[in-house]
């Protein structure tokens, strides 16, 4: 451990190691994932049934993913609430904010009652939680990736930032493993699983939320954001809305790094919602081996975020995310023949099944694993949370909100090739724009504070 700054009592403050800051950035966001994709899950599989009975399936369906994307559009609003108390006063107080928000809707989910005992409060009190779900993960990226990459040895940020990146992967497998056990132990065709089964995942969150606010806790601010803090403590007539700054100085960074990043969230929201009732309404698969195609395909999803984190370390941000993008752009042509392939004429293959979900999200863990150095090395100190946040968030709402409600109606009217082709779109934009940003690898965070755009400066000033 070494030391790094004063405490309030006038003793050395200790830096915790990067393997404690990466454990409390990984758990975060594994929890924070891992309710959202509970509820993604919950959306394919049940909600149709629980909450939109009278619609019919496929209605059912459409209106099922109209509430999961309700998060995407409280995800800003999250990134500018959250980002300006992190900004102002701390990642770690706006992390464990999140955190409890996250974890208490969840909870409130698993107990809410069906339409059939409530009427229309179930639908409307379903939207109200999932928009508290966004508020929080609209705060919790950017957060974590912030305290990854502050505390960060330059050279080995890109690496150390991508592990905060593994909670969408954790989550999304620990997710599909709880579904598949609950639903193992209550049978496949059971009412039993669609009356209470799908709650328990919901209601156990509990406990990981806790076990997330006892590690998060135990980590300090970054001494970056303390410098930060210290400069505007002694010069308090600096400080300026973070959304503003933001918004003035880097408009553009934040409109183009949310376009290149529009791609990673259509293949992660296709990938790991819109698949799972792909596989069993379309391919007719049993639930179970949608679900455990789901756990195998999360360790794949894993170790290609990890290394695309190592990879940008070495070969430049940019490069990383415009091979990804490119590998997205063939993969999409020919995802759905991979899906489709090897299976009968009453059901699909699960083995296809399960290679054509892994190689979509390794696909997104590529692009996943440069995010969390490449967005916050976008932006100065003192509205990095607030700028990272907003780009990213930005990124959902273009790639993750609309693509698996419109894929719906894609694919009955012209099959899966037609949403392999709204993904190679999408990963065209994310190329170009990617392009369109400057490379940030080497960048110094606290030195950047001090540099603005040159559009920016008066004409005296440059």
């Amino acid at each position: 451990m070494t030391t790094t700054g004063m405490t309030t009592t006038g003793q050395p403050r200790k830096q915790p190691s990067m393997a404690r800051v990466a454990a409390a950035t990984t758990i975060g966001t594994t929890i924070e994932y891992f309710d959202f994709f509970i509820y993604g899950t919950a959306a394919a599989l049940v909600f149709p049934t629980v909450f939109f009975p009278a619609l019919g399936a496929a209605a059912g369906t459409v209106a099922s993913f109209a509430t999961f994307a309700v998060a995407f559009f409280a995800r800003p609003l999250g990134a500018i609430i959250f980002g300006h108390f992190g900004d102002r006063i701390g990642r770690k107080r706006a992390l464990v904010t999140t955190l409890l928000m996250m974890g208490s809707a969840t909870v409130l989910i698993g107990l809410l009652p069906p339409s059939t005992a409530i009427g229309i409060w179930a639908p409307i009190l379903l939207v109200a939680l999932r928009f508290v779900q966004g508020l929080a993960v609209g705060g919790e990226w950017a957060g974590a990736a912030l305290l990854a990459a502050e505390y960060a040895p330059p050279k080995l940020r890109g690496f150390f930032s991508s592990l905060p990146m593994l909670g969408p992967a954790i989550g999304f497998g620990l997710a599909s493993a709880t579904f598949l056990v609950t639903n193992i132990a209550l049978g496949d065709k059971s009412d039993a699983f669609v009356s209470i089964g799908w709650r328990v995942p919901f209601v156990f969150s509990a406990l990981l939320v806790l076990i997330g606010l006892w590690i998060r806790m135990s980590i300090e601010e970054t001494p970056v954001f303390r410098a930060e803090l210290d400069r505007t403590t002694a010069a308090p007539q600096a400080k300026k809305l973070p959304v503003l700054e933001a918004l003035r100085l880097r408009w553009k960074e934040i409109v183009l790094g949310g376009m290149a990043f529009s791609g990673l969230f259509a293949f992660f929201y296709i990938g790991t919602s819109f698949l799972t009732s792909y596989g069993t309404a379309t391919l007719h698969l049993p639930r179970n081996e949608v679900l455990a195609g789901g756990i195998v395909a999360s360790v794949f999803f894993a170790i290609a975020t990890v290394g695309s984190g190592w990879v940008c370390d070495r070969v430049g941000r940019k490069r990383a995310l415009v091979g990804a993008g490119i590998i997205g752009l063939v993969w999409a042509l020919v995802m759905f023949s991979v899906l489709d392939a090897g299976g009968s004429a009453e059901r699909g293959s699960a083995v296809m099944f399960t290679i054509g979900l892994s190689m979509t999200l390794v696909v997104v863990g590529f692009m996943f694993g440069p995010a969390g150095s490449f967005l916050p090395e976008l932006f100065p100190t003192r509205f990095r949370y607030t700028g990272a946040g907003m780009a990213y968030s930005l990124g959902a709402i273009l790639g993750g909100a609309v693509p698996p409600i419109v894929a719906v109606s894609i694919v009955a009217a012209y099959g899966g090739f037609g949403v392999g082709l709204m993904l190679a779109g999408i990963a065209a934009v994310s190329v170009i724009t990617t392009i369109a940003l400057r490379e940030t690898r080497g960048s110094d965070l606290d030195a950047a504070e001090h540099r603005e755009p040159e559009a920016a400066l008066s004409p005296a000033a440059r």
